[in-house]
């Protein structure tokens, strides 16, 4: 003990966090007693100078965590994604949302796998007429055709789910987090000052969550 100048208390919720950025931004595959070495070693960063050397000793691996940090559902359910002051709107600028691409009701279930593998989406909403009325996933769509292959014949509508819910673009982050779940992984944002209608994805979510 001698040898032990102070210690730096770090909470869960911060060494979640960090442990999740080391992983997504240096590519080293770390646990969470790493995660929170290192984010010790931030909460102390205006103790030391652009001269001093600084050691970091990652002492663990992220494998025993797949079903903690690197799970979104339980990020979102131990409340470890607090972004405050955060909106839909600062969603949708940082992932550099473009207009919002469905698929009409009546193509077929082979066209919907299409433009997902193509244009590399996990979901879909469906529109009638302009009107979004439903939506549907690569869970959905694998399990229709792994059942019964000639279903990519079928229409849209003999395997589309419920539509996503609708939220405004100035709903705070915090309520999404709590919308977007494993039955429900997406939702549609709706600006109204330019009449235009966005979608964020889970996926959208853990990369603002985890900057």
């Amino acid at each position: 003990m001698d040898l032990i100048d102070a210690f730096e208390k770090v909470t869960d919720k911060d060494a979640a966090i960090m442990t999740g950025r080391i992983v997504k931004e240096e590519g080293i595959w770390v646990g969470n007693s790493s995660g929170s070495a290192l984010q010790g070693l931030m909460q102390l960063k205006n103790n030391f100078t652009k001269d001093d050397v600084v050691v970091v000793i990652f002492v663990d691996h992220g494998t025993r965590y797949l079903g903690k940090m690197f799970n979104p559902d339980w990020m979102m359910k131990m409340g470890y994604f607090d972004k405050s002051g955060l909106t839909a709107k600062d969603l949708i600028s940082a992932n550099q949302k473009g207009e919002l691409i469905s698929i009409d009701i009546n193509e077929t279930v082979a066209n919907a796998l299409h433009i997902m593998l193509q244009k590399d989406f996990s979901q879909l909403p469906v529109s009638d007429g302009g009107r979004i009325v439903g939506s549907i996933n690569e869970n959905i769509l694998y399990n229709a055709v792994v059942k019964n292959p000639e279903i990519k014949n079928e229409k849209i509508r003999v395997v589309m789910k419920q539509a996503f819910p609708f939220v405004d673009i100035s709903a705070p982050l915090d309520s999404l987090s709590a919308m977007i779940t494993s039955e429900n992984p997406a939702l549609l944002v709706r600006d109204f000052k330019v009449d235009k209608t966005y979608i964020i994805t889970r996926h959208d979510m853990m990369n603002a969550l985890m900057k």
